[in-house]
């Protein structure tokens, strides 16, 4: 992503310091990546520590500024506090985005207490542990600070066969809405954003099995807009909630779909028709990709 593909001025999140979680891959980084552009001094986290330093060796390689690779499980109390702990000891964060993620289609009968807890420990969980280290620490300091999350453009329908992830978003959207009136009197405010098609390699291989692999800004006829979001859209959308400037906005989850999301009201209905064999190729198209690749 180059400066001319963003809609802000050089240097408007300069002197910003932004933590990104799952910010090595997929959205998370090209969110990563805009910050830094703009100026911002930039930290991912995740599990994979190789793909985080690679991440943060490329960007750093092509824009310059400062990306620092954490790995960390984001679901691990302890883990987080200690991240923080590291954070802070340069100064405090301005911006956390609460980022990381994890999906998987299953029939919910199928579904195992692991395979829920799979998800909603990342999302959910980790979503509120990552929210409550970051804002205990504003709060301690008396500094102002911003939250943002990444919920998904369905987040006002149903969704069937991805039950954790839906309940773990349809959470953390609530934490958002709350938060955003329990801390916005210490200057501190939570939005969430909401993407549709904006396709990645994490979304392919777990809720596109099969399916002729899309590619960002590209050609999609299931959307109102006959088109897949620019990451550059997500981007700009990414940095305004963000930015100094944007202050009065609170408590808001904005979703960038083209909206295709007026026309629906559920997704993934189209499955229900499936067979048991349809789901075991699922399955184990999801399992070949996973022991090659963990998402972050």
């Amino acid at each position: 992503m180059d400066a001319e593909e963003l809609m802000f001025r050089p240097g408007i999140l300069r002197g910003e310091r932004i933590l990104v979680s799952g910010g090595g891959t997929g959205l998370g980084r090209e969110m990563a990546e805009a910050f830094l552009v703009l100026g911002a001094q930039v930290y991912i986290c995740g599990r994979r520590g190789d793909v985080l330093a690679a991440a943060a060796a490329e960007l750093t390689a092509r824009h310059g500024g400062s990306v620092t690779p954490l790995a960390r499980d984001i679901r691990d109390a302890d883990a987080v506090e200690a991240m923080f702990d590291a954070i802070w000891a340069d100064g405090p964060l301005t911006a956390l985005v609460n980022n990381a993620a994890g999906n998987f289609l299953s029939r919910t009968e199928d579904l195992s207490p692991r395979g829920f807890d799979a998800i909603a420990n990342i999302v959910f969980r980790g979503g509120f542990l990552m929210t409550a280290a970051c804002g205990r620490r504003w709060i301690s300091g008396g500094d102002r600070g911003a939250v943002l999350s990444v919920l998904a453009s369905w987040i006002g329908g149903g969704v069937p066969y991805t039950i954790p992830s839906a309940m773990s978003k349809a959470g953390i959207e609530m934490m958002t809405r709350s938060l955003a009136l329990e801390w916005a009197p210490k200057g501190i405010r939570l939005n969430a954003l909401a993407p549709g098609a904006f396709p990645t390699a994490g979304t392919q291989a777990h809720l596109r099995v099969g399916a002729e692999p899309l590619e960002p800004g590209g050609p999609n006829d299931a959307n109102a807009m006959r088109r897949n979001g620019r990451m550059s859209e997500l981007a700009n959308l990414a940095v305004f909630l963000v930015a100094p400037g944007s202050e009065y906005v609170n408590g808001q989850t904005v979703i960038i779909d083209g909206g295709d999301h007026l026309r629906y009201n559920s997704r993934g209905d189209e499955r229900r028709d499936w067979t048991d064999e349809d789901w075991q190729q699922t399955r184990d198209a999801v399992r070949r990709h996973d022991r090659t690749e963990r998402p972050v």
